[in-house]
């Protein structure tokens, strides 16, 4: 990533990352640090499975800690607008092949989520969608082909 790269997401988005720091810094790190301490208390670290696994795990959540308060320093909040299809907006599509309507709400790449219906900016239906209007029918180019959209809703 980029030194001045901006990461996009929601308010919502920012707010699960703060929680999760903190989860991080005020449980899982003391919890961590004290079993390291009972971990050595048992003696020789050289053959010490508990003190090599706690070690480990304080070494994955000192690096998610720099991860996320990387992407928090770097964030770009972006609320949707209903005039538009921005990241933040909720969007009802409508499969013209099929005619199926779907809702999908539009984040950053971070927040991305199928089984949520969360699509990414970046995605091939949500690139495609990006800043058209209500009425609009759109050609959605994906790895398995081109198919036609029509943005139903905005919200």
């Amino acid at each position: 990533m980029k030194k001045d790269e901006k990461i996009i997401m929601t308010p919502e988005g920012y707010l699960a990352l703060e929680q999760e720091l903190n989860d991080l810094k005020e449980n899982q790190r003391p919890n961590i640090i004290l079993a390291i301490k009972e971990a050595r208390a048992q003696g020789d670290l050289s053959e010490n499975a508990e003190y090599d696994t706690a070690k480990n795990e304080q070494g994955r959540i000192e690096a998610r800690i720099k991860e996320i308060e990387y992407e928090l320093e770097h964030s770009d909040i972006q609320e949707g607008t209903k005039d538009v299809v921005s990241v933040g907006s909720k969007v009802t599509i409508k499969y013209i092949e099929d005619n199926e309507e779907e809702e999908y709400k539009m984040v950053g790449s971070l927040e991305a989520d199928p089984f949520e219906n969360k699509i990414s900016n970046e995605s091939p239906i949500g690139n495609a969608i990006l800043g058209k209007k209500v009425g609009d029918v759109i050609d959605v180019e994906s790895p398995d082909g081109s198919y036609k959209i029509k943005i139903t809703k905005i919200s």
